[in-house]
């Protein structure tokens, strides 16, 4: 196999393209581990689960005036 020439540039380019693609993925992977964490939470307690709407529906059913 013979050699290649590539300049400085342009290397320095698919350098930094290839470390935004591994940032990418890590915070992917780590994304994952964030709604295993999140899911894990909401089982032991199923109100963290509930949307601010799901709250202030189950509120205005209370009585509760809301803004």
């Amino acid at each position: 196999m013979g050699n290649i020439t590539i300049s400085e540039e342009k290397f320095n380019k698919v350098l930094s393209d290839v470390e935004t693609l591994i940032q990418d993925v890590a915070e992917l992977l780590s994304q994952d581990d964030v709604g295993k964490q999140r899911r894990a939470e909401i089982l032991q307690n199923p109100s963290l689960g509930k949307s601010e709407k799901e709250l202030d529906d189950y509120l205005r059913k209370r009585g509760l005036a809301l803004d």
